[in-house]
Formats: C-alpha cells, structure tokens, sequence
C-alpha cells in the first residue's frame, strides 16, 4: 500500500523544527555516495535552476513628469532600451504604463538590453528616461527602482525541463542566441543549457506538485505558478510564472550577451513537498539519466548525436579562477568584449557577475583565467569527435543558492507550502 503524506502534515513538521528538507544538490550527492535518504526520511525537496529566459519581461509603473505636462506615451525608452506604452494610458497623468522585454535591446547598443536594465535598476542604479509623447512633446528624466511604484516580472516560459546542445559542422561561424559569440565551424565547440538533475521540472514529472497557484522563488522574491508556459508539452514543459520585481535579488537575474544582442537570465527556486512514493520516486533521478540532443546550430531540431548532463556538467568547474599575473592587459582584451555578463572589466573579475559559462577561459589567449568546463565525445556523421564546451548558458551555483535559500526559509517559516 502506497504510503501519503498531506501539505498540513508537512507543514506541521515545519513548525514544528520536525521537517527534513533538501536541496537537490544534497539530496543528489547522498544518491551518488549511496546513501539515499528513504521516504520516511525525507519532507521537502527544494529545486532551483537558472539560465537565460528569453520569454521574461516585466510590467512597470512610474512618474515621469508632473500631471498635465503631456496627454499619454506612445513610445518609452530606458537607457536606450524601448518598453512598449500601454496598455493603460494614464492621459494626462504624468505616469506611464510600459512592458518592457527582456530580450528588447538598446537603439544604441545591440549587445545591451532588457536583462541588464533590470538588473541596473534592481542595483539602485539611476537609469535615464525618455518619452516621445502623443502630442509631440519629448520628455526625459532619471528614475530608480523606488520611483517604480509598481513592478511585476512574469516569465511567460521559464524553468525548462529539456534543452538541445549545439554545435556548429558547418565551416563557416553562425550568430544565434544560443551562443555567446558567433559559434565557431568544424565542430570547434559545443554549448548547451540547463541544469539537469537539479531543475524542479526534471524532478516532478509529471507535475504531481509543480501546479498552477504553487508558491516558487523567482529571482529570491516569492511568487506563484500562473501555468504551462508558451510552447510548453508533455515531452518538453516549461511554466508561466510571476513575482514582484522591486523584492528581487539582482544577484539572480541579469543580461546575457549572445550572438544575436543582450539576452535575460532568470533564478528559479521551487520546494518538492514528498507527499507518495511516486513523488520520492522521481526525485530520484540523475544526470546521467537526462538525455540531451546534440544539433546542429543551423539545423536546430535535426539532431546529431545525443548526450546526457552528467557528461557535460560532470565535476566540471562552476567558476574561473583569475591569475592577474598572466593578464597582460590587452588594449583590444578579447575576454572583455565576450563576457556576456560583463563581469571582466579593466583586469577585474566581479563574482558577483560572473555565470560561470566559462568563456574566459576558452578564448583568453594569455591563458589568465583557469577552469574545466571539459568536453563531450560524440559520433557525428559516422565519425568519433570530442568537442570542448566552451559555452553554457545555464548556472549551477545561482540554482544551487536559491534552491538553498528557499530550503532556510521554509526551515525559518518565512515561505509556507
């Protein structure tokens, strides 16, 4: 007879300081070592996962000029970046109503966009204004995240359980989201995303628990589950989320440079309560046991090979160690203009910034940056190729913190299940 537990049962045992909660990476690390924790021993695990979320944008609200200065916006910039007027439009008011995309770029700078906007405002940074108004007026001001006097994130697809890896076997280099830079041919290197064992999705299939009204951490702040996200399946789902964007922690989002401009990065952080046996289960589940296709960048759903997420996460390094002595302080400095958090700068690695995709040290050629992002061996076109990961666009250690600090919170009662 299967065992169940309820939600007030759990959360009993939460006020009780009786809960065994998880992370996934600790609960991972006992499956790997042998020794699993079993049903009875384990509440709640807690799930997080992070990487560029190209379907992120966040609703703003704010005053821009006294009442009466102009009748409505019809067009908004913020530091270069457009943010769409409407849908309210608040005539005469001196506010503006916008949406403004994460993926949305500068009019004066391609590589920079809505995700490093967000992350510049959630800083307490000062960013500039300007609307061209229906009436012909242009106004411009500085605001700051306290002249926000509303702000919502929602995610229309986050947290996806299943990525594609890709790779480039044409000669030529091809621009793509899906790259830092322009992804080199003939097979010089592979990117990838996604967090594996440690992606909530990954472990609650199907959804027996992550549901629509479910309570998650987005970006450190607390929200809820509005849904499947757009283009969400069975096979391949993700989900529609929401939270307020004034209570986020700028460490958990940001701008990711690409190929093709500035993309977004998100934080995600959902708790697993184990409720059956089917829910322990799935939790039990292992990189080595997620498949992942390897495509070409061009081709895209035309899978090449196949690989799995223990072999491109591995023990692999989840941050570059900077020796400033071997940096010789190029004028052109190639790892500057790459890093697609901006977190290299004037001969200064910022941690803070830093994802972990491991760029520096694929492309620094004084070889100042030191880390094993490692590689995969495929069989591609009938021929054995080992391909060095020189990109990923999904962080373990952002996932691993936020899916530790909701784990505390839930321990100190300030999330409830």
């Amino acid at each position: 007879m299967t065992n169940n537990r309820t939600i007030s049962e759990i959360n009993e045992k939460i006020d009780k300081g009786e809960a065994n909660i998880y992370t996934a990476e600790e609960f991972k690390k006992l499956i790997k070592k042998g020794d699993t924790p079993s049903f009875e021993d384990v509440d709640v695990v807690t799930c997080g996962t992070c990487g560029v979320m190209s379907g992120t944008a966040a609703i703003l609200n704010f005053i821009i000029s006294e009442p009466g200065e102009f009748i409505r916006a019809s067009e908004v910039y913020i530091n270069g970046v457009p943010a769409y007027a409407g849908p309210c439009p608040n005539e005469w008011l001196g506010s503006v109503d916008v949406i403004l995309h994460g993926t949305a770029h500068s009019i004066y700078d391609e590589s920079y966009g809505g995700g490093f906007l967000l992350k510049e405002l959630l800083e307490g940074h000062e960013v500039d204004v300007r609307v061209e108004s229906a009436d012909g007026k242009t106004i411009e001001n500085t605001i700051t995240l306290e002249d926000i006097t509303r702000g919502q994130l929602i995610g229309a697809r986050m947290a996806f359980k299943n990525y594609t890896a890709f790779t480039n076997p044409n000669p030529e280099s091809v621009s793509s989201i899906f790259a830092a830079t322009p992804l080199e041919g003939n097979l010089r290197g592979l990117t990838f995303s996604g967090c594996g064992d440690l992606n909530p999705l990954q472990n609650d299939i199907p959804h027996n628990v992550i549901k629509e009204g479910s309570k998650v951490l987005i970006n450190g702040a607390q929200g809820y589950i509005l849904g499947d996200g757009t283009r969400s399946s069975p096979e391949k789902p993700n989900l529609m989320l929401s939270a307020d964007l004034c209570k986020m922690d700028p460490y958990y989002i940001g701008g990711f440079k690409t190929g093709q401009g500035g993309e977004i990065y998100d934080t995600v952080a959902i708790p697993i309560p184990v409720l059956n046996e089917e829910i322990y289960n799935n939790l039990l589940v292992r990189d080595e046991m997620v498949d992942i296709p390897v495509a070409d960048i061009k081709g895209r759903h035309l899978p090449l090979d196949e690989t799995n997420y223990a072999e491109l996460w591995g023990d692999y390094d989840l941050r570059p160690q900077y020796d400033r002595n071997r940096c010789s302080g190029c004028e052109n400095c190639v790892v500057e203009k790459i890093c697609p958090t901006n977190a290299f700068k004037n001969q200064r690695m910022n941690l803070a910034y830093c994802y972990g995709c491991g760029m520096c040290a694929n492309y620094c050629e004084n070889n100042a940056f030191d880390m094993n992002t490692g590689s995969v061996d495929l069989n591609i076109n009938g021929k054995d190729v080992n391909i060095p990961i020189i990109c990923r666009q999904s962080d373990r250690l952002r996932g691993n913190k936020l899916s530790l600090k909701l784990k505390k919170m839930i321990e100190n009662k300030e999330f409830k299940l």
